[in-house]
């Protein structure tokens, strides 16, 4: 691959990228109807943006990674300096950000890099800016990682293959690069689905709809809020002038004395309604907005109306499908991720670059919980299943290996302060028991 090369795709990309602006716009508000030309003469010309894009994004990513997913390693030490490693880089955070890049975009992007003391971080990159370049086997392979921007018109970024990292110029030759220290394309691609399409994709023209449709009601609402009062064979007093000493003028009456006095009429008419028509019209445009995204209405009254858990799971089962999906292909991302991140052997200690094969991932759907009926259901499955996977089943418990640990630090402190009360602790059991506490304090 060339210099040239990597240019090309950059324009390429910029292409594509076209679009996902378009999807930015819908989610962030700024819809098309801010920019069309709707004006016609005097009429109200309200502009109103019902956006529906934000609002299924936002429940979805929520549905989705509201709960921070569950990453855990086997060994204890190995899943302490994990867990610290997260915790440091705001991983979980990141994650949450990354997932929504994806609900809006259909792709985001991951990737490593080492800070000023040699540390590995991790970072997100937008799919408006940033992709990745694959090889044309069946494996896929990455080639190149492109993050790119302008600013003033000219050529930033940088781009990193498996050997070397390059800044980005508009005379950027691929000759003039320096090493890179990961020895493998530092990124990774998160996505929905091999189509790489977003839950915005399919809703677009009906979120279009919305606005043109509500700015019309609002429209019409507006010109015939005031009604025309008709003065019809009603001679007014005039001026010297010939003109009705009542100013007319913009005060919506329609004046014609002309009229037979006999049949002199003096009434306000009547406005057409299209109301139900508009209504029908809106509440469709809105259910094929949830139908279509898979995403479920939260507000709808069926959901305050049955709230049994056969019926919400019903009610659910078109976005829990998705977030199915979803959380296999995060998955297959992230383990792809961590082993990038071992590769480095700065998270683990000692040589443990296999490590993220005995990666574990529970996401868990934001879904209100029954804490009763979860605390029944662990009950239940006491001595069928090992402890680690009966805590898992509590949505309180972030950590079930670290739960496990709380409770035998709890039940040893129970034990010692019930043979204390008694007087039967032995000097030796003292200091061994004194000895647990000091490690399990040097470990947390």
């Amino acid at each position: 691959m060339t210099g040239p090369d990597v240019l090309d795709f950059i324009l390429q990309h910029m292409m594509i990228a076209d679009h996902y602006k378009s999807l930015r716009k819908d989610y962030i508000g700024n819809h098309d109807i801010l920019s069309k030309d709707t004006h016609r003469g005097n009429r109200p010309d309200n502009r109103l943006i019902g956006n529906l894009a934000h609002y299924i994004v936002e429940t979805f990513n929520g549905f989705f990674i509201g709960i921070p997913p569950k990453i855990t390693l086997n060994n204890e030490s190995d899943n302490k300096q994990l867990k610290q490693w997260n915790d440091t880089n705001s991983f979980q955070d990141k994650l949450s950000e990354i997932s929504r890049q994806v609900d809006i975009y259909g792709r985001s992007i991951a990737f490593l890099y080492q800070n000023e003391d040699s540390e590995t971080r991790v970072q997100y990159a937008s799919p408006l800016s940033a992709f990745i370049i694959y090889d044309d086997t069946v494996e896929m392979k990455p080639i190149a990682f492109v993050n790119y921007y302008y600013i003033n018109n000219k050529l930033n970024g940088q781009v990193i293959t498996d050997e070397a990292k390059y800044a980005l110029s508009d005379t950027f030759r691929m000759e003039d690069g320096e090493i890179n220290q990961f020895g493998t394309v530092p990124a990774v691609e998160f996505f929905q689905n091999e189509d790489r399409q977003g839950i915005l994709d399919n809703v677009q023209t009906l979120v279009d709809a919305l606005d043109n449709t509500l700015s019309q009601k609002a429209n019409q609402v507006e010109y015939f809020d005031n009604a025309y009062l008709a003065m019809l064979g009603v001679q007014l007093d005039e001026d010297e002038e010939g003109k009705p000493k009542l100013n007319l003028e913009g005060q919506q009456v329609i004046y014609s004395p002309d009229a037979d006095a006999t049949n002199a009429r003096l009434e306000f008419l009547s406005k057409p309604d299209g109301d139900n028509m508009q209504e029908n019209l809106i509440d469709r445009i809105i259910n094929l907005v949830y139908q279509i995204s898979m995403v479920s209405n939260l507000n709808d009254e069926a959901f305050a109306g049955n709230s049994s858990g056969v019926a919400m799971q019903y009610k659910l089962l078109p976005m829990r499908n998705l977030a199915m999906n979803k959380e296999r292909k995060f998955t297959q991302s992230l383990r792809q991720l961590y082993k990038l991140l071992f590769s480095v052997g700065t998270v683990l200690s000692g040589s443990k670059q296999d490590a993220w094969q005995d990666l574990a991932f529970k996401f868990s759907q934001n879904i209100p919980a029954n804490l009763a009926d979860e605390a029944t259901t662990a009950k239940n499955l006491e001595g069928i299943i090992s402890k680690e996977t009966q805590l898992s089943s509590l949505s309180i418990v972030d950590d079930p290996k670290e739960e496990i640990d709380r409770m035998e630090k709890e039940q040893s402190d129970s034990i010692k302060n019930s043979l204390e009360a008694t007087g039967n602790l032995t000097d030796q059991q003292k200091a061994g028991m004194n000895n647990e506490s000091e490690t399990a304090e040097q470990e947390e």
